[in-house]
């Protein structure tokens, strides 16, 4: 009999422990379960477009991979090419470097300069926000980087209106010395997104401070400099982080304006058009997700830097 009861027991409390556990499960999915529905088709995206295509690349960059046959295992030899007998890939990371150190400064400088001008009451500040905030909506566009190619061409409008002054210009899109610099001019064109979070930002300071400061003598560029700038750095740093993200990984401009060259010699060879061009050009898919990873590497170590650096010059409320 004891031997009965002490076999039934746990197995009574064990019953008793899933069906309250049961219970409290259904509990909560009923409560949660419209919630996770409309969050279905995220999840659905973020795993299959997402998460699932990175890890397949992940595994496809150690491989030797035509898109045609089976890929072929061979280890970390993309990396190993990549590093040591790919001299375009020197070339590619040179232009995007190029890139990302004048655009970024460029286009933030512009885009905090006429957040403050916009910043001063001027009327009809919807309208100015929203003509300003259109090119940072139409320049990653293939219509505004084939404008941009007529606008640079030798005979296209720079160049006519630098003929009025009696200046001959150069073909800019077509001289290697200059090309570059062209697709710097159309990234800080397209100012207007971080000059909406810089005039955001302008707006949060108070202005009982720049009224102290004019009380005690200080000059607009003092204030600018003792009050404005510090109160901004956390502004600054999401900019400049989101800013150089989005340079790393520009594409269509140089694409356009090159043809898919990346020329002349080499000069718009940026890393995503050279990644493009392994490819789908090339149809050696494991080497360019090699080259992709190589650049989520590279962008993990700046956002990281950036992060471990901000300590010493952003700041915050406390």
């Amino acid at each position: 009999m004891s031997d009965v009861m002490r076999t039934t027991a746990p197995d009574a409390i064990k019953s008793e422990y899933g069906a309250a556990a049961q219970g409290r499960f259904k509990r909560l999915w009923t409560a949660n379960a419209p919630g996770y529905l409309f969050l279905l088709p995220w999840l659905i995206g973020f795993f299959g477009l997402t998460l699932g295509p990175a890890v397949i690349s992940l595994y496809l960059s150690f491989t030797d991979f035509d898109m045609i046959q089976s890929a072929e295992w061979v280890g970390a030899a993309n990396y190993v090419r990549i590093a040591t007998a790919d001299p375009k890939f020197a070339a590619a990371m040179r232009v995007t470097l190029t890139y990302v150190v004048l655009s970024v400064p460029f286009k933030l400088t512009f885009a905090l300069l006429v957040a403050m001008a916009l910043n001063k009451g001027v009327r009809g500040l919807p309208l100015y926000r929203a003509i300003f905030y259109l090119p940072s909506l139409l320049g990653g566009s293939v219509a505004i980087a084939v404008l941009w190619r007529q606008l640079f061409a030798g005979d296209g409008l720079v160049n006519a209106a630098l003929a009025h002054f009696g200046i001959e210009g150069p073909s800019w899109i077509s001289h290697p010395s200059y090309s570059i610099y062209t697709l710097v001019a159309l990234s800080v064109w397209q100012f207007g997104s971080p000059m909406i979070i810089f005039l955001a930002g302008l707006r949060q300071i108070p202005t009982d401070m720049y009224e102290a400061a004019s009380l005690d003598g200080a000059s607009k560029f003092r204030q600018f400099y003792k009050i404005t700038l510090p109160l901004l750095t956390p502004v600054i740093f999401f900019n400049a982080v989101v800013q150089t993200i989005d340079a790393f990984k520009a594409f269509t401009p140089a694409f356009i304006i090159s043809g898919g060259t990346g020329g002349p010699i080499n000069s718009t060879l940026f890393y995503t058009l050279y990644l493009y061009q392994e490819a789908f050009g090339n149809f050696r898919m494991g080497y360019a997700s090699a080259l992709a990873w190589i650049l989520v590497l590279i962008i993990a170590i700046f956002t990281a830097f950036s992060f471990l650096t901000s300590r010493y010059w952003v700041h915050y409320d406390d």
